[in-house]
């Protein structure tokens, strides 16, 4: 099942959901939008390897914009910080930024229970994009889970801004 907007509303004013700051006015028939952030992260090698901790370069973006590249991965983040104990949220672009060629969130769209912080977008772009911050880049929406729920406490706990990958700290990429 998932969460009206209404009962986001409720939710959120009850402590099942976090979402700071809240705006009544983000609230969607069935999801919340959230905003991007003020900062971008991109890899600065060529080549990015997946059993490395890779660098990366930030930018900032300005008032009046930043324009995205094609073939350049950007990291960005939510200006909300977004979790919850009690619903799997699940983040997605905004179709009205989609129509723009704009992916949000490339392969990842899923929260764990017990997640608590900014989101850090995957953004690329088909065509040349300017972007904004504060603009509205993506909708979570929140799913009722079934079972025992076991709370996340993971490397992206608590995230504030952009976070690169951390698959590199996982046993398993170094097999």
């Amino acid at each position: 099942m998932i969460l009206t907007g209404p009962e986001i509303t409720e939710a959120a004013g009850d402590g099942r959901i976090e979402i700071t700051p809240f705006s009544g006015e983000q609230v969607n028939p069935n999801s919340y939008n959230v905003r991007l952030g003020d900062t971008l992260h991109t890899y600065t090698d060529r080549v990015i390897d997946a059993r490395q901790d890779n660098r990366t370069t930030e930018l900032r973006i300005p008032e009046e914009g930043f324009v995205l590249e094609p073939d350049q991965l950007y990291l960005g983040h939510t200006v909300e910080r977004v979790g919850s104990d009690h619903y799997v949220p699940l983040l997605f672009g905004r179709s009205s930024v989609g129509r723009l060629g704009l992916f949000v969130e490339i392969t990842a769209p899923i929260g764990d229970i017990g997640f608590l912080g900014q989101w850090t977008l995957m953004l690329s772009a088909v065509r040349p994009l300017r972007i904004y911050p504060g603009m509205k880049i993506g909708q979570i929406m929140f799913f009722v889970s079934l079972g025992e729920i076991d709370l996340y406490t993971g490397k992206y706990q608590a995230a504030v801004g952009p976070r690169e990958s951390q698959f590199w700290r996982d046993p398993v990429a170094s097999a």
